[in-house]
């Protein structure tokens, strides 16, 4: 009986410890990673502002090829929304949309969730010429979270986990493009 207090104290004290650093952790998260490519900023550019492309490089996307997609507008400008729909749970339901683009510079998308869990989320892509034929690709993916993800990105180690995938998804892409 005196073990099992003492479980159920130490077992309190560390859900109280989590909630406790969950409520003092910021709402906004960001998470960035790069790759330098072997293609000029114009072609790396060229490529990653069609989001149709991601079926070849983006882990996320290619997680389930079966998954229903959808399409609105044209591809590579501003309004271009593709949609997904999946049985997958790791891959859900949810529409990306690109709300801005600097030619040659820049992307920005909103990406809405459906499931497995509601939310929005904001990424942006970026390339900056290294060298000849060399540019650096800078993805950054940032959102907010309320308290509830606060927990479940402490517990799953979720700027770690997405950081992985992006790198995952990068790497896709430099096979790709220096095919």
């Amino acid at each position: 009986m005196h073990i099992l207090l003492i479980f159920l104290i130490v077992l309190a004290a560390l859900i109280a410890l989590l909630l406790i650093v969950a409520f003092f952790a910021k709402e906004e998260y960001s998470i960035e990673r790069g790759i330098v490519l072997a293609r000029s900023r114009q072609e790396v550019f060229n490529y990653i502002k069609l989001l149709r492309n991601q079926d070849k490089y983006n882990k996320w996307v290619m997680m389930d090829p079966a998954a229903k997609k959808e399409y609105r507008g044209t591809d590579g400008l501003p309004g271009f929304v593709a949609t997904w729909d999946s049985e997958n749970k790791n891959v859900g339901k949810g529409e990306q949309e690109i709300k801005k683009i600097s030619e040659g510079e820049r992307i920005d998308l909103e990406i809405r969730f459906e499931k497995p869990f509601k939310g929005t989320s904001f990424a942006y892509m970026t390339t900056q010429p290294v060298g000849q034929d060399q540019a650096r690709l800078t993805w950054v993916f940032m959102g907010m979270r309320n308290f509830p993800m606060r927990i479940f990105h402490i517990l799953f180690n979720l700027k770690k986990m997405l950081g992985k995938d992006m790198e995952t998804s990068l790497s896709n892409l430099k096979s790709v493009l220096e095919k």
